[in-house]
């Protein structure tokens, strides 16, 4: 079955409208001197059917990235100096974070000039505050970056406490290594730009390759967008001894693997190629066993599309029933639309780090948000809470 492209997005609440999927519930009060006060929480759930996920089997255990909906805390608290900027790059991400914080986004002016030039400026002081500029570098990344630097410059001009780059999806994060000779490591000069435009931290979401962060001279907070795809297939209809999880090259071993292991510790395979160019993929081989079997094939971003094209088509080939194609990014660079919606895969699910725009949409697509992972990061950022220790909370599923 073909499913309807969809967007998970965060809705605010009011006492005039409250959505089915939202369920209402409240947080103990913790030992922390900033989380004593009460607060009432708010569940952003949202699918493809607009309902409730129900647990499914197929995930052991089954992982819960929707993070309550936190409501701004009264004026005088900490809360009160946290502020959310955006860039033009993912406007609507960064409504839908600011929605979950219970925030509104500061106001900006951002203008481009005749000759190219970039202009900002802050419409609201940020003086003492926690400042979150949330701007994903995804094409045109040139812009989108030199946008990123001078906004960062902007909030350092202006006083701020922190400055956060809030990066979803981070451009020239495959240039990190030097493949030949005489190459640019573009990934290490980018990285150089943020800190010395004068950011004190960086929020990043899928790097490319993990070792990205130390090209960094300033903390990093590297999320997973696995868990929110991964939750939603937990509402898919698949029997678990179906599944086998798929890397579409080598490179992405490490990747599979985890993920096959929160789908019940899945079996894996690995799609053997040789790159011929940049941009350009060759299938040779397939390593593992998918005849009858449910393929996912899970790759941090789709660019053009080129490497799981081939990979659907070799697990065709080896009989697999049908073909999943998940990734946290999708540029989608020509031609990955014709290559997605040629009918070779049941499904893609991807995320909103990069906006998709109508043109670009079909009706396998599905796109999940990540606003409550990357809103939930920032707050234990902001309140200085440890992010690996504080779990999430217990979210009690309701059907309405």
């Amino acid at each position: 079955m073909m499913a309807s492209a969809t967007m998970a997005t965060c809705f605010c609440s009011s006492s005039s409208f409250s959505p089915p999927y939202l369920a209402a519930v409240h947080s103990p009060p913790s030992s922390s001197p900033s989380r004593r006060r009460r607060r009432r929480r708010w569940s952003c759930r949202a699918s493809s059917t607009g309902g409730t996920y129900d647990h499914n089997p197929l995930l052991q255990p089954p992982p819960d990235p929707h993070f309550p909906l936190r409501l701004p805390v009264q004026d005088g608290s900490s809360g009160s100096r946290l502020r959310i900027f955006s860039g033009t790059a993912n406007p609507t991400l960064a409504e839908e974070i600011a929605c979950y914080l219970g925030l509104e986004l500061g106001r900006i002016k951002i203008k481009r000039f005749a000759d190219g030039e970039l202009y900002v400026q802050l419409q609201e002081s940020v003086r003492g505050s926690d400042v979150f500029l949330v701007q994903p570098t995804c094409p045109p990344a040139n812009e989108n970056l030199m946008e990123l630097l001078i906004m960062v410059d902007a909030c350092r001009r202006a006083s701020a406490k922190t400055i956060t780059a809030v990066v979803p999806y981070f451009g020239y994060a495959r240039a990190d290594r030097k493949m030949q000779g005489r190459e640019s490591i573009a990934a290490k000069l980018v990285a150089n730009l943020i800190t010395e435009a004068g950011a004190h931290r960086v929020l990043a979401c899928d790097l490319h390759s993990g070792q990205s962060i130390g090209y960094f001279d300033i903390p990093v907070d590297h999320v997973y967008g696995q868990p929110v795809i991964l939750d939603y297939l937990a509402s898919k209809t698949i029997c678990p001894n179906d599944v086998v999880v798929v890397s579409p090259d080598v490179g992405g071993v490490a990747r599979a693997r985890a993920f096959a292991k929160k789908l019940s510790d899945a079996p894996l395979a690995i799609v053997d190629k040789r790159r011929l160019g940049h941009n350009q993929a060759e299938v040779m081989n397939l390593i593992g066993d998918v005849r009858g079997k449910v393929a996912v094939m899970v790759d941090d971003m789709i660019d053009t599309a080129g490497t799981m094209h081939k990979g659907a088509e070799l697990l065709h080939r080896e009989g697999a029933r049908a073909v999943y194609a998940c990734s946290t990014h999708a540029v989608l660079s020509p031609p990955a639309v014709e290559r997605l919606s040629g009918g070779l895969f049941q499904e893609v699910i991807i995320t909103n780090t990069v906006p998709v725009p109508p043109d670009q949409r079909f009706p396998q697509l599905t796109v999940l948000s990540v606003a409550n992972l990357l809103g939930e990061t920032i707050w234990r950022v902001h309140d200085e809470c440890s992010r690996a220790e504080a779990k999430p909370p217990n979210i009690h599923r309701r059907h309405c």
